[in-house]
């Protein structure tokens, strides 16, 4: 069933339980993607480590790839070609699924952000140690900005 701006995942979720399915829904977006070719599990378990940075797809990928080694190569094959339809690579902003940081309960959502960028942590550090993703570095870097480096200041 496709969603369109009238019919949400809630209501999508009572008509599945009034018509005597399952209540587990697919997956949005990538992570449905994934779940059809290797499973619900594989899906959550790439949204749980890989979630919220950008990760490449090859059309076919050896069996010593980090993810045949993780989800093993028969998985691994299934979700790029799924992705890929087995002829380039793909690069995808992998979603976070339900590991998000917005769905995850704090005082403050940019504190520990803010403190790393003024350290000069790269977007990818910064994304991992605070659970967002490195779109959402990126905009909170263009928004506040990045400390000068001291370093350039002694060429000028």
């Amino acid at each position: 069933m496709l969603f369109n701006k009238r019919t949400t995942l809630k209501k999508y979720k009572q008509r599945e339980l009034r018509d005597g399915a399952s209540a587990v829904t697919k997956l949005p977006g990538t992570l449905g993607e994934i779940e059809e070719a290797a499973g619900r599990d594989a899906a959550l378990t790439l949204a749980q480590l890989r979630g919220g940075e950008p990760v490449y797809f090859p059309p076919k990928p050896n069996a010593d790839h980090w993810l045949s080694q993780l989800l093993g190569h028969g998985k691994a094959q299934a979700i790029c070609h799924k992705l890929t339809d087995g002829f380039a690579g793909r690069r995808i902003d992998m979603p976070q699924g339900e590991f998000s940081a917005y769905r995850k309960e704090s005082n403050s959502r940019y504190t520990l952000m803010d403190e790393l960028i003024s350290q000069g942590r790269s977007e990818l550090d910064i994304a991992r140690a605070t659970g967002y993703t490195t779109r959402c570095v990126r905009r909170r870097v263009a928004k506040i900005g990045r400390p000068a480096d001291a370093r350039q200041a002694s060429f000028l």
